[in-house]
């Protein structure tokens, strides 16, 4: 395997599958196996997952709804996904952590760092819920954040495309994929790859990022072995 220990960042969304909100249970199930493939292989994972599919604290803003209020709302949905996904990773008999940036007692551990990095090294998956536990902060730079706490070789970021393009390739079918990239060409030519608070995070502490496809089966494991899919961003 070519990383030991990796960072996956889910969208919310992604657990949507073909719903309009929510969580599919087909696409948490596929997940945990493609995970459980990953952890078989002996590398160690944490994983951050977004809210988008329950609430948007920003969307919640910009309906006239207090911004802090939104986003802790927000985290809180981040919990739900979390909880979602330790659940399927459990029924696929892989051993699971969720630890949370707000305290919830009755549902998981506070995070506490040398909690998880021991968590990891026992060979469990741990999941970071609640985000970085502040407003006006998003789940990408709670993923950045955590890889970087944790000292994870690269951050993960699964989607539903596979990898960064010069333009959107569901709208413009001209769109041509890069296979690398470095931090300063993707600020150069507005690429959208995570939140530019998370990214400059990530290029600060040489931190690489690979954009990949999630749905595709196999793909993850393919990205852990050093295959050349989606993109990668470094350096």
């Amino acid at each position: 395997m070519k990383y030991k220990r990796i960072l996956l960042k889910l969208s919310g969304e992604a657990l949507m599958g073909g719903r309009q909100y929510g969580i599919d249970p087909a696409r948490l199930k596929e997940y945990a196996t493609e995970i459980k493939q990953v952890v078989e292989k002996g590398v160690e994972v944490a994983i951050v997952i977004g809210g988008g599919n329950i609430f948007r604290g920003v969307a919640g803003a910009s309906n006239g709804m207090d911004r802090v209020q939104g986003d802790y709302m927000g985290m809180l949905a981040t919990v739900i996904n979390s909880l979602a996904l330790q659940s399927a990773l459990e029924e696929e008999r892989v051993f699971t952590r969720l630890q949370t940036a707000i305290t919830m007692e009755a549902i998981a551990e506070p995070f506490i760092r040398r909690r998880a990095v021991r968590h990891l090294e026992k060979g469990r998956v741990v999941i970071f819920g609640a985000g970085t536990g502040n407003p006006y902060f998003t789940t990408d730079s709670a993923a950045v954040l955590r890889a970087i706490e944790i000292n994870a070789d690269v951050i993960l970021k699964g989607t539903r495309v596979d990898g960064i393009y010069t333009a959107d390739p569901e709208k413009d079918k001209n769109a041509v994929k890069f296979d690398n990239i470095t931090f300063e060409e993707v600020m150069n030519k507005g690429l959208k790859v995570m939140d530019m608070t998370a990214f400059t995070l990530s290029q600060e502490n040489e931190l690489p990022i690979i954009v990949f496809d999630m749905n595709k089966k196999g793909n993850l494991l393919k990205v852990v072995s050093g295959d050349n899919v989606g993109t990668t961003v470094n350096l």
